[in-house]
């Protein structure tokens, strides 16, 4: 098939790879032209604008930053919506507000452009092994046509619903995972404050009913103070934002949810937003 790639970040970069090795003819477009370097060396074709590759592809993936990022990149002034043509899939893996996602969709159906929301779970070490979990708001046939490319990204690829549910349900992954994060946190800290090495604590933890994803990797990092960024925490931010919004529109108590967020906030105004998320932990250990 022929295919487009818009956003050769962190996550972007190694899906296209997988996506060009599977034998697809691969277009790709960066704001930074040195971003789409290793791809073209690989075989992909770079296009100078957004329209331009939109011509030319069946499908079309978006993995840009936010919500804004992707406004421009579909509906600028050399955005997707001038070159995609009838019959074409647009599929964003950009985390954004369902608001967002539903416009978007509306906009392209007026031109026969499927739009699905796509936003993917498992951060860059999901996106370079290809085990993506990837939640779809959008049309089940547009899904159904996309599919066996989403297969080579991920491999669990759920249709939560109509236009915007894969955004609501990302939302409800960054709310539950950052709450777990803040959780482990807190746990360090209280190992801590009795003089107990919270990496025994951790072991003890991974083998009970507390076991999780996040306090396996996120714990680990706060054990070994490292916060350097694997994702970093202005993304974690950025979602959180998303999801806090999502729930005041729909009139939705949180109120777990709404402490995390503030502690969020607190992270950032320390200037701790380019570190990992584990550094929930220094904020709690600041005076």
């Amino acid at each position: 098939m022929k295919l487009g790639f818009i956003g050769l970040g962190v996550m972007g970069g190694p899906m296209a790879q997988h996506l060009l090795r599977a034998g697809h003819e691969l277009g790709v477009w960066a704001r930074r032209p040195a971003a789409a370097q290793a791809l073209v060396d690989a075989g992909a074709q770079s296009f100078p604008t957004p329209a331009a590759l939109a011509e030319h592809v069946d499908v079309m993936f978006i993995a840009v930053t936010a919500g804004a990022d992707v406004e421009q990149v579909a509906l600028g002034a050399d955005g997707l919506i001038h070159g995609a043509r009838p019959g074409c899939v647009i599929v964003d893996h950009s985390t954004v507000a369902p608001a967002t996602a539903r416009a978007l969709a509306a906009r392209f159906a007026a031109r026969g452009v499927d739009f699905l929301d796509a936003p993917v779970s498992g951060g860059g070490a999901g996106a370079r092994g290809a085990t993506l979990a990837i939640m779809v708001g959008g049309a089940a046939g547009a899904l159904d046509r996309v599919r066996p490319l989403l297969d080579v990204l991920g491999t669990t690829i759920v249709h939560v619903g109509a236009s915007g549910a894969g955004q609501v349900a990302k939302a409800c992954n960054q709310l539950t995972m950052v709450a777990a994060i803040q959780a482990c946190a807190e746990a360090a800290r209280l190992a801590a404050a009795h003089g107990i090495d919270f990496g025994r604590v951790r072991a003890a933890l991974l083998a009970g009913s507390a076991a999780s994803r996040v306090l396996d990797v996120f714990g680990d990092k706060m054990a070994r103070r490292d916060f350097r960024a694997g994702v970093e925490a202005r993304l974690h931010h950025k979602d959180y934002a998303i999801a806090m919004d999502a729930a005041a529109r729909a009139g939705c108590p949180l109120p777990l949810s709404a402490p995390v967020w503030q502690q969020l906030n607190a992270l950032m105004a320390r200037g701790l937003g380019g570190e990992d998320t584990a550094g929930l932990l220094r904020l709690l250990e600041m005076p």
